[in-house]
């Protein structure tokens, strides 16, 4: 069953190119990055991604497209779309 996207932004989309780069769309923010770990916000819930030497090579806002190099070694989708637990935002629950 395809999810409806509302937000303008196009289909969640992660694309990684041999641990060394990945492309995204659907991101709605970027939350968080540094060279160990990059948090967004996409279409499909809260996206970590970890790694070594990671690099925010592009960042598109207006249509949620993402660019990373650096070598990928983890990437996990931290909740379901539309979904919270007692009213509290993802990333709120994310960073207690």
């Amino acid at each position: 069953m395809e999810e409806k996207n509302t937000t303008g932004l196009g289909p969640h989309k992660f694309l990684v190119q041999g641990r060394k780069a990945a492309e995204l769309t659907g991101v709605k923010e970027v939350v968080s990055f540094d060279a160990k770990e990059v948090v967004l916000n996409t279409t499909m819930g809260a996206l970590i991604i970890r790694g070594n030497d990671l690099f925010v090579k592009r960042l598109t806002v207006e249509k949620g497209e993402v660019d990373l190099e650096g070598q990928v070694d983890s990437f996990v989708y931290a909740d379901k779309p539309g979904k919270t637990g007692n009213g509290e935002s993802v990333l709120k629950r994310l960073f207690r």
